[in-house]
């Protein structure tokens, strides 16, 4: 078994066994040259250090024990961040209310602020200026997309 899969596989025991990382999950696990090994994990109540570091001396304890990564690795558990585009569902409902760029499955790209999220899809609402005659009105559509049609979401920070 790849060393990438073994991560996940003990973290999803971890979150199974142990109450205060219940609502935890793994968004990606990446092994990098020279051992350096990036755990992403968020949480449906949130990240914070706490959780990080009771993951992060979880795994260390296994890799050490198990020898996968030598003497000499570099660790590095977090939450994905802001940057990082959003892999499951269960990730949209904490961003509601924040602007997301998606581009679907068939190469169209949407922006617009995240208003609902449920088990099957995403709405997104936009506003754009139209003319009417001679005046100009503000018109806000709903785009609806479901998550199997998303090829990839990021949230956009408002600067």
């Amino acid at each position: 078994m790849e060393l990438t899969a073994r991560i996940a596989e003990l973290l999803e025991q971890k979150f199974a066994a142990d109450e205060a990382f219940a609502d935890c999950f793994t968004v990606e696990v990446e092994l990098k040259p020279v051992n350096r090994l990036n755990v992403f994990v968020d949480s449906d109540s949130g990240m914070d250090f706490g959780k990080c570091k009771g993951i992060s001396r979880y795994l260390e304890s296994h890799i050490d024990t198990q020898g996968w990564l030598g003497d000499k690795y570099v660790l590095e558990v977090s939450s994905p961040g802001i940057t990082r585009p959003l892999k499951f569902p269960r990730q949209y409902g904490r961003n509601i209310g924040r602007v997301l760029a998606v581009q679907t499955t068939e190469g169209a790209k949407h922006l617009g602020t995240l208003v609902k999220a449920d088990e099957q899809q995403i709405t997104l609402q936009s506003t754009h200026t139209e003319k009417e005659g001679k005046k100009k009105i503000e018109v806000t559509t709903e785009t609806i997309i479901a998550y199997e049609n998303i090829e990839k979401a990021v949230v956009k920070l408002a600067f």
